[in-house]
Order: structure tokens, then sequence, then C-alpha cells
């Protein structure tokens, strides 16, 4: 059997979004967790972010490359005084 393999189109929204490890070096509390994710995602650019489930010093963040860099989503953190670094792309 012959098949042929359509391409699906990308998104733009797609093609330009970034997904981060961000760690977080300070112990933070369900409450501070949420209040960063809400902050992030409120921030023109950023998609999402989320904490990794049972290793709470670990978020990921998607972004739009096309309005932030890792270096912004970083700062955007420390923004928070937190101290935290990029362990990199997935």
């Amino acid at each position: 059997m012959d098949q042929v393999v359509k391409e699906m189109p990308v998104l733009d929204e797609v093609k330009d979004t970034v997904e981060i490890v961000v760690h977080i070096a300070e112990d933070l509390d369900d409450g501070q967790r949420h209040n960063l994710v809400v902050a992030l995602e409120q921030s023109e650019g950023i998609t999402s972010a989320e904490f990794c489930p049972l290793r709470y010093h670990l978020m990921l963040v998607r972004y739009d490359r096309e309005h932030y860099s890792s270096q912004d989503v970083l700062g955007a953190v420390n923004d928070h005084k937190l101290q935290a670094r990029l362990i990199g792309p997935i």
C-alpha cells in the first residue's frame, strides 16, 4: 500500500515558542510557587509557566522568542528576589 504523508502546517505561535527549564534555589511554599507562576504568565511573551511535579525547584517556562529571550525569563524570575539559574532548553 502506498501511503501519502501530508505535512502539517506549523502555526507561527508554535514555531516561535521555546521551552526552558529554570532552577529555583529557594524552597518555595505552594503560595509562593503559585504567585510566581501567575506573575510570569502575566508577562507579555511568556506563554506558560509551571513547576515540575515533585521537583519544585525546577520550573518549565514557555515563551515567545520574538518577545523574550532566555535571559529575559531568568531576569523575570530574579525580579521576584529569587536565586535562579537557567538549566537550558527542552
